[in-house]
């Protein structure tokens, strides 16, 4: 794990800036990232269609409660911003100048943002029930951390 970040992953590489500030890795869950995934889901956990916003609340709270806990673990606190002028870098990197730049975690930042989200439907023609997808707002959790090898990093989390 020690070989520099370009050593690792040069089979799946395919070009490097000579000079880049940030790389942006996301991932999903197969299945449950899509609306037609997660009904195959809940018809194959045989959870009602309807009952889908009970099946999600403990997997949102358990996303909460586990944040607060690495937040507390580290020292850090979960700081709400609800301004959208106000930017996350600036307010990471004042805890950073306070806190020093050493590797773990820094802050934890939650916001309510623009979300995709499903909404139990019941098609009245075809007679099928299935989630459909939707927008709405969530909270999020940025986990800003230093790491040794990248420097700072963050991960966000929809909850």
């Amino acid at each position: 794990m020690n070989a520099p970040l370009l050593e690792r992953y040069r089979d799946r590489i395919a070009g490097v800036l000579s000079c880049y500030d940030r790389m942006v890795i996301t991932g999903t869950l197969p299945g449950a990232c899509h609306h037609a995934g997660m009904t195959s889901f809940l018809n194959a956990q045989h959870i009602r269609i309807f009952d889908y916003p009970r099946f999600a609340e403990p997997l949102r709270d358990r996303i909460r409660a586990r944040a607060e806990q690495l937040a507390s673990a580290a020292g850090a606190r979960i700081e709400y911003i609800a301004k959208a002028h106000l930017r996350k870098e600036d307010v990471v990197t004042a805890v950073i100048q306070a806190r020093g730049d050493h590797p773990g975690l820094v802050h934890v930042i939650s916001a309510m943002e623009a979300c995709s989200s499903y909404k139990p439907w019941h098609d009245k023609r075809t007679h099928q029930t299935f989630l459909r997808r939707t927008s709405g707002k969530c909270l999020h959790y940025y986990f800003y951390f230093i790491d040794a090898e990248l420097g700072l990093v963050y991960l966000r989390v929809p909850t």
